[in-house]
C-alpha cells in the first residue's frame, strides 16, 4: 500500500483546510485508514480514523465536532475536513493504513502498517 498525503498549508485561526490521502495497492484489504499528527517536540497523536468497511468514524476528543474524516466509494482516498482550526492544530499530518487493526486499536499508531509522507498544517493566531 502506498499513501500520498496532500492539502496542507498556512491558514488563520478559525479557517478551514481539507487534507487528502491517495491510496494505491492493496487498499481493498485495509481494515481502517486514519490521520495522525505530530507537532514539534511532541509525540505523534491520533486525530481520526474510518473503518474501511462500513465507514464508521472515530475521533480524538480534541477535534471532535471540528474535523470530519471520509473516504471515497472506490476506497482509494481518505479525506480530513478541518474546520474552526486553532493554533494548537499546527502539526505535520500523516495518513495511515491498517490491515489487521481492531476497533479498539484504531487510535494507536502501532496498529498501522503503512504511512504517508506527511503534510504540514500551520494555523496562525
Amino acid at each position: 500500500v502506498q499513501l500520498q498525503a496532500s492539502g496542507g498549508g498556512l491558514v488563520q485561526a478559525g479557517g478551514s483546510l481539507r487534507l487528502s490521502c491517495a491510496a494505491s495497492g492493496r487498499t481493498y484489504s485495509a481494515r481502517a485508514m486514519a490521520w495522525f499528527r505530530q507537532a514539534p517536540g511532541r509525540e505523534r497523536e491520533f486525530v481520526a480514523a474510518i473503518k474501511w468497511s462500513g465507514g464508521h468514524t472515530y475521533y480524538a476528543d480534541s477535534v471532535k465536532g471540528r474535523f470530519t474524516i471520509s473516504r471515497n466509494n472506490a476506497k482509494t482516498a481518505v479525506y480530513l475536513q478541518m474546520n474552526s482550526l486553532e493554533p494548537e492544530d499546527t502539526a505535520v499530518y500523516y495518513c495511515a493504513s491498517a490491515m489487521y487493526a481492531t476497533v479498539s486499536s484504531f487510535s494507536s499508531a502501532g496498529a498501522y502498517e503503512y504511512w504517508g509522507q506527511g503534510t504540514l498544517v500551520t494555523v496562525s493566531s
